[in-house]
């Protein structure tokens, strides 16, 4: 092989590693012989089944670099323009001696230069004359090819699909357009695009999570089984992971839309009361208005109850900044900031998790694979409502004795009725799935043969 014989160009945005891969194809050789011109002293993650992931990334010293734009036959700076990881230094290649020689080393690219997505292999083919697979860093609001109609994929996940065919979601590719207006509202905003995107995203996520309950919701299984070929029921689960980013992808980009109006905005400042604070109400004007936007009348109350979630914080963030609550200014204050446990679980991740479940058996089998999403949905269900009684309890203590305590008593009882119910229900789902008896009902506070009763006594009635 003479180095630089032939032209490899490279991709905007594409990993270095990518590009190496290509030139290695367009010599006609493996991959792995071309990378023996560099000193590498470690080895690219791999995915459970053995093979490189597709997202492993490679940085070079400055010799490795003249390698690489020798052999690519194209300028240093052309590829400093194109690669976002070619100049990054990484502190544990060598210095001193072995700097002069061509070091490589493998990294993440998450770790490196953001998140990773397989490119559209015809816009590869049109830009390069390479048909072959390459990846990019594309962030996840820059996914759609409206000029193919495709979903581009993150290339970390061990899933065979490089894309997803959206010609039969035109709305999808409509909202990547309407995204750029979003993005620059943003900035006129002093907000980071990037964040104001994340943090719909995780509200959206957490939709989607719940809408599997949602007898109303009749625009995302027609979304999903279109974007997976005409019928997602064949492999339900594993299509609600790998389409779950393109199908909730107009949603995403119409909230983000949403939380940076400042009559929505407003609508929040209403709903806490304004100058005289108040819990936010279930009926808040601004989560019915952010419901009909995303084109689901019905979706208000369900968003406006989800303690915990990432829509209340940024309400909440809102309503501190306007009443001047939140102390110096911090993360606490800024509404976009996205916290670490409410972020949404990538499809590499809910792949890995699904996996696990199916191979686990007996009582170590994974929660979500034992106990049927309706069973899990009642448990839910009831905890929420025991949450709702004793939240109705707050400022009760205000009246005769005989009315108050009539009011602490009746919500007491009905939410210790409901806790008791949600007990039974994953005791008993617990039971089912082969954890031991004896250690439910260790857990559970109760006699193993009182609460063997009772589960029985429970599956009677069923």
């Amino acid at each position: 092989m003479t180095a630089g014989a032939l032209r490899t160009v490279p991709l905007a945005g594409e990993l270095t590693s990518s590009l190496i891969s290509r030139a290695a194809d367009r010599y006609g050789l493996p991959a792995a012989g071309v990378l023996r011109l560099w000193t590498c002293r470690n080895s690219p993650a791999r995915n459970d089944g053995g093979g490189v992931r597709a997202d492993a990334e490679i940085v070079l010293n400055e010799a490795g670099r003249a390698v690489l734009a020798e052999l690519c036959g194209v300028e240093p700076a052309v590829l400093a323009h194109a690669l976002p990881a070619f100049t990054v230094d990484d502190p544990k290649i060598g210095t001193g001696r072995e700097a002069a020689l061509p070091q490589a080393r493998w990294r993440a690219a998450g770790a490196v230069a953001g998140e990773a997505a397989f490119a559209c292999r015809s816009c590869t083919a049109r830009r390069t004359g390479q048909a072959q697979r390459a990846v990019r860093y594309l962030p996840r609001w820059q996914r759609v090819c409206i000029r193919h109609g495709r979903w581009l994929l993150d290339a970390d996940a061990d899933q065979p699909l490089e894309h997803l065919d959206l010609r039969g979601v035109p709305e999808v590719a409509a909202a990547q357009r309407r995204w750029t207006g979003v993005a620059r509202r943003a900035v006129r905003a002093a907000a980071e695009p990037g964040q104001v995107f994340a943090l719909a995203h995780a509200v959206v996520a957490r939709w989607w999570e719940e809408a599997l309950h949602w007898e109303q919701e009749e625009i995302w299984p027609h979304r999903l089984h279109r974007v997976a070929g005409g019928n997602a029921g064949t492999d339900l689960q594993r299509w609600r992971i790998v389409g779950r980013d393109p199908v909730t992808f107009p949603e995403v980009v119409a909230v983000a839309d949403a939380l940076l109006d400042p009559a929505m905005t407003e609508l929040v400042w209403r709903d806490s009361g304004a100058g005289r604070p108040r819990p936010l109400p279930a009926d808040g004007a601004f989560c019915r208005r952010l419901g009909e936007r995303v084109g689901r009348d019905w979706l208000g109350p369900l968003s406006a109850v989800d303690y915990g979630g990432p829509l209340l914080a940024w309400m909440g963030a809102v309503i501190r900044q306007r009443r001047g609550e939140g102390g110096p200014p911090g993360w606490r204050d800024d509404p976009w900031r996205l916290q670490r446990e409410q972020q949404p679980a990538t499809m590499a991740c809910q792949l890995r998790v699904m996996a696990a479940e199916q191979q686990s058996g007996g009582s170590r089998t994974r929660w979500r694979a034992a106990v049927s999403a309706e069973h899990r949905f009642q448990i839910e269900q009831l905890i929420a409502e025991g949450r709702e009684q004793l939240a109705e309890l707050r400022g009760v203590h205000s009246g005769t004795t005989a009315e108050v305590a009539r009011t602490l008593l009746e919500h007491l009882s009905h939410s210790a009725a409901l806790i008791d119910q949600a007990l039974v229900g994953t005791a008993a789902a617990a039971v089912a799935a082969g954890v031991a008896l004896e250690d439910v009902a260790a857990w559970s506070r109760l006699p193993a043969r009182e609460l063997a009763e009772i589960i029985t006594a429970g599956q009677d009635e069923d």
